[in-house]
């Protein structure tokens, strides 16, 4: 990945991420340095916190890298799959009901979402939801876009 620009946020940028990150996942993302960089072959822009990419911006939104979810373990907007998921899940395929133990019932359709496997808590993965949040558990469709996985691109940046 090309870096195209990097610099300091701004207090009310950084002000913003904090909030958005306290409101959709409950996560008290505290850093003392917060640089945006620009990538240049990438969909995505990253917030470097404390020189870890741990923010990433969809479609203009901030929300957690797969990183930075698990170093600050969501309490909201997590969808949790079982051990038959995960490899499907870690490659980047979309997330279908079948796989899907337990879904945060506040999420709604369209929300950014956290994915973990349930045995040890991990984060696999960022999607998009595609239906509600009490939707999610069931037998067959597909309910969760992914955006970001463990291992692509994105997950192995560094600077």
């Amino acid at each position: 990945m090309k870096v195209k620009s990097r610099h300091h946020l701004r207090s009310d940028d950084v002000a913003e991420i904090e909030d958005t990150m306290a409101e959709s996942l409950g996560v008290d993302l505290d850093g003392d340095s917060y640089e945006l960089v620009e990538l240049a072959d990438s969909e995505f822009d990253v917030v470097l916190v404390d020189g870890e990419p741990l923010v990433l911006y969809v479609d203009d939104e901030p929300f957690l890298t797969v990183r930075g979810a698990n170093q600050h373990s969501p309490s909201k907007g997590v969808v949790t799959v079982d051990a038959g998921a995960i490899s499907f899940v870690s490659n980047g395929a979309d997330v279908m009901r079948p796989g899907i133990v337990e879904a945060d019932a506040d999420i709604d359709e369209d929300d950014l979402i956290v994915i973990q496997e349930e045995t040890h808590g991990k984060v696999l993965a960022v999607g998009r939801a595609l239906v509600a949040g009490d939707d999610m558990v069931g037998d067959s469709g597909k309910v969760v876009e992914s955006v970001h996985h463990v291992g692509d691109e994105l997950y192995e940046f560094s600077v």
